[in-house]
């Protein structure tokens, strides 16, 4: 009887994957229901990016810092810090590389060449702490 409940809800998720995996080319990641360090923020699919893009490494951190900061904010609820990390996501995170250096919009989607940006989609994603 409990495999058929879940029946339905399998051949949704089944269809939504399909769809981002052959019209939107995503990558498929798998079911990570069980994996254990998820995270809302998967830093080394990000520095891959960053890196490709010719960010160097302090920027890179840089870029994670700001958007752990703002994922994690302990003084906002989660909808606020929804919102930073959208605005992050939209406009660019500003950097300064050193203290001598201006500081550098860097840009986490291509919003230019949407081609060049490296999208994929995970299932069963929790996140334990906080927000599970």
């Amino acid at each position: 009887m409990v495999d058929e409940i879940g029946k339905p809800e399998r051949k949704t998720q089944n269809r939504v994957i399909a769809l981002f995996q052959e019209d939107l080319k995503y990558d498929y990641l798998g079911d990570w229901s069980d994996r254990s360090y998820n995270s809302n923020i998967e830093e080394s699919y990000l520095a891959d990016y960053l890196r490709s893009r010719g960010y160097t490494k302090a920027l890179i951190n840089a870029v994670h810092y700001r958007l752990r900061t703002e994922a994690d904010n302990a003084n906002r609820g989660l909808y606020s810090n929804n919102e930073a990390v959208y605005s992050l996501l939209r406009y660019g995170v500003q950097v300064r590389p050193d203290v001598s250096k201006p500081t550098e919009s860097i840009q986490l989607i291509n919003w230019v060449e949407p081609e060049k940006n490296h999208f994929a989609i995970a299932e069963e994603v929790t996140l334990k702490g906080n927000h599970e």
